[in-house]
């Protein structure tokens, strides 16, 4: 049976459509148009009157919520994590991984491939592949990632895990001035990997050759990199310069600062700036100490901290798109576009998420027109 569902307004989130019209059925979108040109077939009707209406989001660096972790692989902590995303917006993420001996790296990455392989389940949040966030880091820039688990990355090593998620690696944070990292870059973009620079110390010079080995992205920008110096520009130099690189940044008003949020939006621009949240076990939950991969982590008054250092955060992409409304003065359009499209289109899975259009999963978020959710519906079920 056709379901419709109607709004004040839609974002796609490239266009602005008003008194919205949009036809699902078996879970797709049919159509997309305004009211006024559109057939009302027979079905049930969503009608959300003031209320506006994009694309659910997409989150690539997530390491728990709910009080789960990622790294547990445990089939009942994924579906606490992903019903958690689902009920705030999240249509998809990638579990990301943090640094840990080789064995509980492999097991987890196991457990991970195999819920990436399932595909969507009613009602939760859809891993679409995994980020490995270390071993390939900086010992100098590490933050809370254990110093003895550390490894000097190469092509062997990664096919290792590689094989171990069963090819749903999907993504890899790299320090790029490491010994073997250029080699590294090379053969995870022949396996379809995206290498996003982070966690390093690289110059300049070291970045641009990462750049030009096939690295596409940067993680957490700001965060567990190099200072920023108008004679030495250092790896964030690179990142906010290189038209090609996209980027992301935990808009929290914690990890950075929030004019330093606006300069990051203007240096990438509306097409390569993402928001990601880092966010950890303790997402959704009361003030106390949760699991980061194996670390027991102190959370108050929003500031996640093991041993004094920023370890994660407990941030929502929802809060996220409104923070940075305010801290860089975008339009609630515009804002939603780095949680949406810009992500998706990163990872190659913007045809059918990331987007209301025609073939697109009927992944839907229900807004106030100050951006504050409302309504959650995934595959064309409401949450």
């Amino acid at each position: 049976m056709a379901l419709i569902v109607t709004a004040s307004q839609l974002y796609t989130p490239l266009e602005s459509i008003a008194c919205p019209h949009i036809l699902i059925e078996d879970g797709l979108i049919q159509s997309v148009s305004s009211q006024r040109d559109a057939e009302f077939p027979k079905g049930k009707t969503l009608d959300f009157k003031d209320k506006v209406l994009a694309p659910a989001y997409l989150d690539i660096h997530l390491h728990g919520s709910g009080g789960r972790d990622v790294m547990e692989a445990d089939g009942a902590a994924l579906m606490a994590i992903e019903s958690m995303l689902a009920s705030r917006g999240v249509a998809a993420y990638l579990p990301t991984t943090v640094t840990a001996s080789e064995d509980r790296t492999l097991r987890a990455l196991e457990h991970l491939g195999d819920a990436v392989r399932k595909g969507a389940q009613p009602g939760r949040s859809t891993p679409l592949g995994i980020h490995l966030e270390g071993p390939f880091i900086s010992c100098a820039k590490r933050g809370v990632h254990p110093p003895e688990h550390l490894v000097s990355p190469s092509p062997e090593k990664l096919q290792r895990f590689w094989e171990a998620s069963s090819g749903t690696l999907r993504m890899l944070t790299i320090a790029p001035e490491i010994p073997g990292a250029i080699e590294t870059i090379r053969h995870a973009r022949q396996l379809g990997i995206h290498c996003s620079l982070g966690h390093s110390n690289a110059t300049y010079e070291e970045a641009t050759a990462a750049i030009a080995a096939g690295a596409n992205h940067a993680t957490h920008t700001f965060n567990a990199m190099r200072a920023l110096d108008h004679r030495d520009p250092g790896i964030l130099g690179a990142v906010l310069q290189h038209r090609k690189l996209s980027a992301d940044i935990i808009a929290d008003g914690i990890h950075v600062h929030p004019s330093v949020v606006d300069l990051f939006i203007r240096a990438k621009g509306l097409d390569r700036a993402i928001l990601i949240t880092d966010a950890i076990s303790a997402t959704g939950m009361p003030e106390g100490r949760y699991d980061l991969g194996g670390l027991e982590v102190e959370v108050k008054n929003e500031r996640c901290e093991y041993k004094g250092k920023l370890a994660g955060s407990v941030l929502m992409l929802e809060r996220a798109i409104r923070n940075v409304m305010s801290f860089a003065t975008l339009n609630l359009q515009d804002a939603l576009r780095l949680a949406t499209l810009n992500p998706a289109s990163l990872i190659g899975v913007s045809d059918e998420r990331g987007t209301l259009k025609p073939g697109s999963r009927a992944d839907i978020v229900v807004l106030t027109p100050e951006g504050q959710l409302t309504q959650t519906i995934l595959g064309g079920e409401v949450v």
